[in-house]
């Protein structure tokens, strides 16, 4: 698989992702292996979870799933900023809570450093120079690769790249937003602010968190769908399956691919990936089937018509993600 730098940085990553978010709650340890192992053996070299995930069970998932593969061929993403007890200091962007953070990481993961410790949040409440100088001493002291952030404004982002020079520190090299065929805000800023700044776009719910397969239909929930099983109180998917709109969306979408002769999900990432500004989209799966499904989008002749039909089928105001 065809591999891209991540930013203005030397860092390569396949276009594709192998996210833990969701996907490692369905199945338990055995399936979330399987899962991990068959990313791998297709030749997807990124890895991306977060401290929360599970209150740190994602990481040591991994962490154990790791140990029977050579760590050097594989980029690990990890997140810092959601509270992880009823600890004051244990959530947020403060220097106390990142240094303690990525070494609890480290050690779920049983790994001597992460390629990309990512801020998941922005935190009003610390100044922001203490965040950068933290990420820009975890990468000198060799715990740390390079630094991202996940749902930053294009502001920002453009504050700690000017903060990061001041500093004399790395700048972050990416950002990981949601983006998808329903929910497209961050094309109006964060795109032309990671373009014109040379940070990587890693963007997550290219499906959104399954809509855009077409499970869905108006008042059926699927048995074996994450709704059904995980629960996504208050997520996006709860608030697009009562979204009268977002069904008359899809069914546009649905046309399209039909039209076209492109199943719907390949559709979906084959849509974020005809992005210049995008290096890697992150796929959930409890199947192999999913993984080898999702792939299909690079094999998507992505031709003006068929951008001119999505974008009258997806067009309107963006729904709200989260």
């Amino acid at each position: 698989m065809e591999t891209r730098f991540l930013g203005r940085s030397g860092l390569r990553v396949t276009p594709f992702a192998f996210g833990s978010w969701l996907t490692f709650g369905q199945g338990g340890p055995q399936n979330a292996g399987k899962m991990v192992d068959y990313a791998l053996e297709r030749g997807i070299n990124f890895l991306d979870t977060a401290d929360v995930y599970d209150n740190g069970a994602a990481e040591s998932m991994l962490g154990r799933i790791l140990t029977k593969h050579r760590r050097q061929h594989i980029v690990l993403a990890t997140k810092v900023y959601w509270n992880m007890s009823d600890n004051p200091n244990d959530w947020g962007l403060s220097r106390k809570h990142i240094f303690e953070s990525i070494d609890d990481s480290l050690q779920r993961m049983q790994t001597d450093y992460v390629d990309l410790y990512q801020c998941h949040r922005f935190d009003t409440t610390v100044p922001l120079d203490e965040t950068v100088r933290a990420m820009g001493d975890l990468i000198r002291l060799g715990k740390v690769l390079y630094w991202g952030t996940s749902c930053w404004t294009g502001a920002q982002l453009r504050e700690a790249c000017e903060i990061a020079d001041r500093l004399h520190v790395p700048r972050p090299i990416s950002e990981q937003p949601p983006y998808n065929m329903l929910s497209r805000q961050i094309e109006d800023e964060v795109l032309p602010t990671c373009a014109e700044l040379g940070i990587g776009v890693i963007n997550w719910s290219p499906l959104a968190q399954g809509f855009l397969t077409g499970k869905y239909r108006p008042g059926v929930i699927p048995e074996d769908s994450r709704k059904a099983q995980l629960g996504m109180s208050g997520m996006f998917l709860d608030q697009v399956i009562s979204n009268e709109e977002a069904y008359e969306r899809l069914g546009r979408i649905e046309a399209v691919a039909q039209q076209f002769g492109i199943e719907l999900p390949v559709l979906a990432v084959a849509w974020c990936l005809r992005r210049p500004e995008l290096t890697s989209v992150i796929l959930g799966a409890s199947k192999t089937s999913q993984i080898e499904q999702n792939m299909k989008a690079l094999e998507v002749e992505w031709t003006p018509e068929l951008d001119a039909a999505c974008e009258a089928a997806c067009g309107g105001e963006p729904l709200q993600t989260a």
